[in-house]
C-alpha cells in the first residue's frame, strides 16, 4: 500500500481529528465541508469516503467487525484502486480491536499536509463517542492530561505504541464540538482545532473540489503543489525532451491552480483541473485532453494503456476530465504522483 505522509518532507507534526459534520441544510458535498475543515496552508488532501467504500464492496460489517473483517476490507478496498489515499492501512486493526473505531466503521478519512504539519481527520460513525474512546485510553498506557486543554500522551514503552501510527500518540477531546485531535507531537494539533472550528478553508479553488463530486477516494492539490508535484521535471532528460515534442503539439497550457483526482462509485476516475480564467478552462480542456490520450512519458507506456476518456469539458474555470481505467489499473494511486503529463504546468 502507498505510504502516505512521506512525501511533503518539511511536515514537523502530525494531527488527528475526528469530527462529526453536521448541517443537513448544507448544499455542499460532505467532501466539501471536510475540506473545509483543513489548514489553509493545506498543499495535499487526501480523501477517502469509507462508508461509500463498504458500500461500493459490499462490505456490510456492523459496528464490531472482527480482525480477519478489517484487513479483508482493507485487501478488497487495494484492489479497487479505492484506499491508496488512506493513512490507516497499518494501522487499522489494531484501531478497531484497540480504540473501538478503524475504516471498517468509520465514515471518512480526510488527510492533509503543508509545510508546517499534517492532518488526519476522520468522521466517527453513529454510536461512536468521545467518551467512548477516552474510557479506553488509560489501559492502553495513555497518561491523563492534568489540565482542560492537554493531551493524552501514550508511553514510549506501551505495547500499544508498537500497533499505531505516531499520529495516535497525542490525543486531546473537544467534548462539545465532538471533536478529538491527536498528533505526534503537542505542536499540530492547536492549527487543525482552529481550522476545524472557523470551518472555512480554501486550500484548493471550490470549484476543483465542487467538480469531483462524491468520490470514495481522491487526491486534491493545490495548484503550486501539483506543478511540482506532478511536473515532468520529476522524469528523466529523455522523457523530459519527449514531453516537451507532445506539449508543443498539442497547443497552449497554463499552471494549474487547483488538481484533483478520484475514484467515483462504479470504478470510473474523474479529474478536476483549475485556472485562473474561464478561457483558459477552455482551452486547455482541448489540449489537456490530447496529452491524456497519447503517450505517458515519464509513466511509461500510453495513458491509452489506463484509461479511455470519456469526456473532457470546461465547467466555469475548471477543466473536468472523465476517465474509464482499463480493467486491473490503478489510476489514482499510479497518477497522484509525478510526472504526469496532462497536468504539467
Amino acid at each position: 500500500m502507498v505510504v502516505v505522509g512521506a512525501v511533503v518532507v518539511l511536515v514537523v507534526a502530525a494531527v488527528l481529528v475526528v469530527v462529526r459534520l453536521g448541517g443537513d441544510d448544507d448544499e455542499r458535498g460532505r467532501l466539501e465541508r471536510a475540506v473545509a475543515f483543513t489548514p489553509r496552508d493545506s498543499q495535499r488532501i487526501l480523501w477517502t469516503d469509507w462508508a461509500g467504500v463498504r458500500d461500493e464492496l459490499g462490505a456490510d460489517l456492523g459496528a464490531d467487525p472482527s480482525a480477519a473483517e478489517v484487513q479483508d476490507l482493507l485487501d478488497r478496498g487495494f484492489e479497487s484502486d479505492l484506499t491508496s489515499t488512506s493513512a490507516l492501512g497499518s494501522s487499522a486493526v489494531a484501531m478497531q480491536e484497540r480504540l473501538g473505531f478503524s475504516p471498517a466503521t468509520l465514515e471518512w478519512e480526510l488527510y492533509t499536509q503543508s509545510e508546517s504539519g499534517a492532518a488526519l481527520v476522520l468522521q466517527l460513525a453513529d454510536g461512536v463517542s468521545t467518551d467512548d474512546v477516552t474510557d479506553r485510553l488509560a489501559g492502553l498506557g495513555y497518561a491523563e492530561p492534568t489540565d482542560d486543554d492537554g493531551y493524552w500522551v501514550l508511553g514510549t514503552d506501551a505495547p500499544f505504541s508498537t500497533e499505531i501510527t505516531p499520529e495516535l500518540v497525542y490525543l486531546t477531546f473537544d467534548d462539545d464540538a465532538g471533536l478529538v485531535i491527536a498528533g505526534d507531537n503537542a505542536a499540530g494539533p492547536a492549527e487543525a482545532r482552529e481550522s476545524v472550528r472557523a470551518a472555512s478553508s480554501e486550500p484548493v479553488p471550490d470549484g476543483v473540489v465542487a467538480q469531483l463530486g462524491a468520490p470514495l477516494s481522491a487526491a486534491i492539490f493545490t495548484g503550486s503543489y501539483a506543478c511540482s508535484a506532478l511536473a515532468m521535471g520529476n522524469a528523466d532528460d529523455r522523457d523530459r525532451a519527449a514531453a516537451d515534442d507532445l506539449v508543443a503539439q498539442a497547443g497552449e497550457i497554463d499552471p494549474l491552480t487547483g488538481f484533483g483526482m478520484g475514484v467515483e462509485p462504479g470504478g470510473s476516475v474523474r479529474v478536476t483541473m483549475g485556472f485562473e480564467t474561464e478561457a483558459q478552462a477552455r482551452t486547455n480542456a482541448d489540449t489537456r485532453a490530447r496529452l491524456a490520450t497519447g503517450p505517458a512519458p515519464g509513466q511509461g507506456g500510453d495513458f491509452a494503456d489506463r484509461f479511455a476518456l470519456a469526456k473532457a469539458s470546461a465547467e466555469g474555470s475548471v477543466v473536468v476530465l472523465d476517465l474509464d481505467p482499463v480493467d486491473g489499473a490503478y489510476v489514482v494511486s499510479d497518477l497522484s504522483s509525478g510526472p504526469v503529463l496532462f497536468a504539467t504546468c
